[in-house]
């Protein structure tokens, strides 16, 4: 099983429910949901079915029994699939169901495709094992799943370890080797961070047989929701970073404000930057710790990710957007210091898409939580265009699941971000209202090689308001790198953008860190 904690539950959250897989385990009706013997099933037919399901109302599913409304968490989670009755079995994947329940309340149809033809897989009881969870009554026969994930032999070759699942809306979850899920990805955001927000939904999947020496696998998946409806492709590639190249067409219902292109979810409570909510024993609680952006330009942007006080966000105009991602940096097990939840050892998401995606925004949304169950970050690509009825929206791009994103940039990067007090540490300096210091480590790329000569690298920071008081840069021996200091006043109440990185003469060094404050 994958790793279901409390937030996992609240991660794959369904708003509401969705279509019903009706007459799964009719050969009539299984029938009917392939296209026939004389085409094969592939993403044009998910595209037509997409198109079609457009031009219709939105259709809420009818209510699961009531049984499985009422189970509670730990009941549905002791509802586990029988691994001896896996499907793909003679292929390098194994492919098991989720089981509707508790806060899964959505039905999905799950199909494999063999030869063409899409079969759906029907619900059967003898599928789970379901431990000390009892119904007084038999579950319908066409009750459906809640998902499925799919097992390969990604850390041991005689071992089938999970490496991609689907549960609950849109949320989608793949891991490369020696990974521990965290963070998580979703096929579309619909006004994220707003109200309401709305959770579109995959209500259907359909899985091809993969070639019995393959290790690559197709998944085609129909998404409905209120605002549009969408045909994706994922084909998925597992190894020691494991990549999904992800194929989308859009087709909305009505008018969209805000779109988020391939969203990415994750989970930041306690860091080294933002230590705001204290007692704890752990000295960091997150699932990432920063946002990293190439942009358009060619420029590499680093944003340390908080815990903030109110709901904020924020936004990062671009044109032709490189590649995005929620990254896990940190990896070293004494900043965490949990044995069961291994933080050191969750994924970094990172986003490329493929061709041009034009004039818009990487955008950051940012949650208070009072703990580390709930995933309270969202990053995702919000184009300019308008989201209109009778304008498809076409895109591909691949999403990689790493430990280790350092060869994205060529420059050196940011390891650490602190704040404190804006004097000297023990000094009896009067500090200033609505001032604050920022302490940058920046380390990697060239500046071992400057260490001996710091006199030629310079620090250029700037800040969109108020003003900096001070800064000043010290080679750092411990990293190989440069640690910058800025300190900087501003008007209580008010709020600006920092901006830093290290050049030499006209050489760009370091990936430019940037970071929001405002003063209280």
């Amino acid at each position: 099983m994958p790793e279901l904690t409390r937030r996992a539950v609240t991660t794959f959250l369904a708003a509401g429910s969705g279509l019903t897989a009706l007459g799964l385990a009719a050969p009539g009706l299984a029938q009917q949901a392939s296209p026939g013997p004389t085409s094969r099933f592939g993403f044009e037919e998910v595209q037509r079915r997409a198109r079609d399901l457009a031009g219709a109302p939105y259709e809420p599913a009818r209510p699961l029994p009531e049984a499985l409304q009422k189970l509670e968490f730990d009941a549905w989670r002791d509802i586990r699939f029988r691994s001896d009755r896996a499907f793909l079995d003679g292929t390098s994947y194994r492919l098991h169901t989720f089981h509707l329940g508790h806060l899964y309340r959505r039905p999905v149809t799950v199909n494999i495709i063999r030869d063409g033809i899409a079969t759906p897989i029907p619900y059967s009881a003898s599928l789970f094992d379901y431990g000390r969870t009892k119904f007084e009554k038999p579950l319908p026969i066409n009750l459906g799943f809640a998902g499925f994930r799919l097992h390969h032999p990604l850390n041991d070759p005689k071992i089938f370890d999970e490496v991609i699942s689907f549960l609950g809306a849109s949320y989608f979850r793949l891991l490369g080797r020696g990974q521990r899920y965290g963070i998580s990805a979703r096929g579309i955001a619909i006004n994220s961070g707003g109200q309401p927000e709305e959770f579109p939904h995959f209500h259907e999947f359909w899985i091809e047989t993969p070639d019995q020496n393959s290790d690559r696998v197709s998944v085609y998946a129909l998404l409905d929701g209120e605002s549009l409806t969408g045909a994706y492709r994922f084909d998925l590639q597992p190894g020691l970073d494991s990549f999904v190249d992800v194929s989308v067409s859009l087709y909305p219902r009505r008018p969209i404000a805000k779109l988020g292109i391939a969203p990415l979810t994750s989970m930041f409570f306690v860091g080294e930057n933002d230590r705001r909510v204290t007692g704890d024993y752990r000295p960091e609680l997150h699932d990432s710790d920063g946002l990293l952006i190439h942009s358009g330009t060619g420029e590499w942007i680093w944003r340390p990710l908080r815990n903030p006080a109110r709901p904020e966000i924020s936004g990062f105009m671009d044109r032709d957007v490189r590649g995005f991602g929620l990254v896990q940096r940190d990896r070293n097990f004494e900043h965490y210091q949990d044995l069961d939840l291994n933080y050191e050892m969750r994924p970094s998401y990172w986003v490329e898409p493929r061709g041009g995606w034009g004039e818009g925004r990487v955008e950051l949304v940012e949650l208070p939580t009072t703990d580390e169950s709930n995933d309270n970050v969202v990053a995702s690509w919000v184009p300019n265009a308008p989201v209109e009825p009778g304008k498809p929206l076409t895109l591909e791009y691949r999403i990689t699941s790493s430990l280790d994103l350092r060869r994205q940039s060529p420059n050196a990067r940011v390891i650490n971000t602190y704040q404190t007090e804006a004097r000297a540490l023990g000094s009896h300096e009067p500090v200033t209202p609505g001032s604050r210091r920022f302490i940058v480590d920046f380390a990697g790329g060239e500046l071992r090689y400057f260490q001996p000569q710091p006199d030629m690298v310079e620090l250029v920071p700037t800040v969109s308001n108020g003003r900096i008081t001070r800064s000043f840069m010290v080679p750092n021996p411990q990293t190989g790198g440069f640690r910058a200091a800025i300190d900087i006043a501003l008007e209580p109440g008010q709020s600006t953008d920092l901006r830093a990185f290290l050049k030499a003469g006209t050489r760009t060094l370091t990936e430019t860190w940037t970071y929001p404050w405002r003063a209280e």
